[in-house]
Protein backbone atom coordinates (compact mmCIF):
# COMPACT_ATOMS: atom_id res chain seq x y z
CA UNK A 1 0.00 0.00 0.00
CA UNK A 2 1.59 3.27 -1.09
CA UNK A 3 1.87 6.16 1.36
CA UNK A 4 0.40 9.47 0.31
CA UNK A 5 2.99 12.19 -0.03
CA UNK A 6 2.18 15.81 0.66
CA UNK A 7 4.23 18.81 -0.33
CA UNK A 8 5.16 21.63 1.98
CA UNK A 9 6.67 24.91 0.85
CA UNK A 10 9.13 26.06 3.49
CA UNK A 11 10.88 29.40 3.33
CA UNK A 12 14.21 29.36 5.16
CA UNK A 13 16.44 32.24 6.19
CA UNK A 14 19.64 32.39 4.14
CA UNK A 15 22.01 31.02 6.83
CA UNK A 16 19.79 28.01 7.56
CA UNK A 17 19.32 27.34 3.85
CA UNK A 18 23.09 27.41 3.28
CA UNK A 19 23.69 25.06 6.23
CA UNK A 20 21.05 22.68 4.89
CA UNK A 21 22.60 22.68 1.42
CA UNK A 22 26.08 22.12 2.88
CA UNK A 23 24.83 19.21 5.02
CA UNK A 24 23.11 17.72 1.98
CA UNK A 25 26.31 17.94 -0.07
CA UNK A 26 28.31 16.26 2.72
CA UNK A 27 25.71 13.49 2.97
CA UNK A 28 25.54 13.20 -0.83
CA UNK A 29 21.75 13.51 -0.55
CA UNK A 30 19.21 15.95 -1.91
CA UNK A 31 18.44 18.81 0.48
CA UNK A 32 14.80 17.68 0.62
CA UNK A 33 15.87 14.27 1.96
CA UNK A 34 18.08 15.86 4.62
CA UNK A 35 15.28 18.28 5.59
CA UNK A 36 12.76 15.42 5.76
CA UNK A 37 15.11 13.39 7.99
CA UNK A 38 15.68 16.41 10.24
CA UNK A 39 11.93 16.98 10.60
CA UNK A 40 11.34 13.28 11.33
CA UNK A 41 14.08 13.30 13.99
CA UNK A 42 12.64 16.45 15.59
CA UNK A 43 9.13 14.97 15.66
CA UNK A 44 10.49 11.76 17.22
CA UNK A 45 12.33 13.80 19.88
CA UNK A 46 9.12 15.73 20.65
CA UNK A 47 7.17 12.47 21.02
CA UNK A 48 9.82 11.07 23.39
CA UNK A 49 9.83 14.30 25.43
CA UNK A 50 6.03 14.22 25.71
CA UNK A 51 6.15 10.60 26.88
CA UNK A 52 8.80 11.44 29.49
CA UNK A 53 6.63 14.31 30.73
CA UNK A 54 3.58 12.02 30.97
CA UNK A 55 5.57 9.41 32.90
CA UNK A 56 6.94 12.06 35.27
CA UNK A 57 3.44 13.44 35.87
CA UNK A 58 2.11 9.93 36.55
CA UNK A 59 5.01 9.19 38.93
CA UNK A 60 4.40 12.44 40.81
CA UNK A 61 0.68 11.66 41.05
CA UNK A 62 1.01 8.08 42.36
CA UNK A 63 4.18 8.51 44.42
CA UNK A 64 3.72 6.97 47.86
CA UNK A 65 0.53 5.12 46.94
CA UNK A 66 0.08 1.40 46.34
CA UNK A 67 0.44 2.11 42.64
CA UNK A 68 3.97 3.22 43.49
CA UNK A 69 4.78 0.44 45.93
CA UNK A 70 3.58 -3.14 45.61
CA UNK A 71 4.68 -5.18 48.64
CA UNK A 72 4.04 -8.53 46.91
CA UNK A 73 6.06 -7.54 43.87
CA UNK A 74 8.94 -6.29 46.03
CA UNK A 75 8.95 -9.54 48.03
CA UNK A 76 9.06 -11.57 44.83
CA UNK A 77 11.97 -9.53 43.49
CA UNK A 78 13.91 -9.84 46.75
CA UNK A 79 13.42 -13.59 46.62
CA UNK A 80 15.24 -13.65 43.28
CA UNK A 81 18.12 -11.54 44.61
CA UNK A 82 18.73 -13.56 47.78
CA UNK A 83 22.39 -14.67 47.79
CA UNK A 84 22.95 -18.37 47.25
CA UNK A 85 25.22 -20.33 49.52
CA UNK A 86 28.75 -20.42 48.26
CA UNK A 87 29.70 -23.76 46.80
CA UNK A 88 32.99 -25.35 47.64
CA UNK A 89 35.19 -26.00 44.62
CA UNK A 90 36.31 -29.53 43.90
CA UNK A 91 40.06 -29.84 43.62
Amino acid sequence: MAQSVRSLHLSLPGPIYRRLRAAARRANQPATVVARQAIEAWLCDRRKAALREEIAAYAAKVGGTLDDYDPDLEAASLELWRPRRARKRKR
